[in-house]
């Protein structure tokens, strides 16, 4: 099932050492959840690094863009690709695991998945995961004096249901 892209974002916030706190997201990705054989799910993510706006900022999404963060002309995309997870967590929350690539870099992370009280979250409510990680452990190091280490990541997601046919 596709990412519903009218509902879904990517985002993510970055502290400077001043106090200030900048957010930014990915406006352009393709994202799937695909139902496994034995009924877990997994989802997949690639969000493109050449769109990455901050706010209004023009000058800090250009720097956001550049060699010194995602260096987007040579890495053009972040893929996180989750370990299969029931789909319960996604009603009662928890954690989803699985891997994140930044500048070719592949870690595993852990996404945190909010609790959500209705009935069929990511359909009829987003499905809310935060997660930090930290820019030194992906070669992000540029602005080191004016930035923290730490990347605090945020999606708001539902998937395309697809439509019944009407029964003849």
């Amino acid at each position: 099932m596709p990412l519903d892209k009218q509902h879904t974002r990517l985002g993510f916030a970055l502290s400077t050492r001043w106090g200030q706190t900048l957010e930014g997201n990915f406006p352009r990705y393709d994202g799937v959840v695909h139902v496994l054989p034995d009924g877990r799910h997994q989802v997949t993510l690639h969000m493109y690094t050449a769109d990455v706006q901050i706010g209004d900022h023009t000058r800090y999404a250009q720097w956001a863009r550049g060699s010194a963060f995602f260096d987007a002309e040579k890495w053009p995309e972040v893929v996180f690709v989750s370990y299969p997870y029931d789909s319960a967590v996604l009603k009662g929350g928890g954690q989803l695991e699985g891997e994140l690539v930044i500048r070719g870099i592949r870690r595993p992370e852990t996404l945190t998945v909010t609790p959500e009280p209705c009935a069929r979250p990511g359909v009829d409510c987003d499905v809310v995961l935060s997660g930090e990680v930290r820019r030194s452990d992906y070669d992000m190091d540029g602005f080191r004096l004016a930035l923290s280490d730490k990347v605090q990541f945020l999606l708001r997601a539902r998937v395309q249901v697809p439509e019944r046919e009407p029964k003849p």
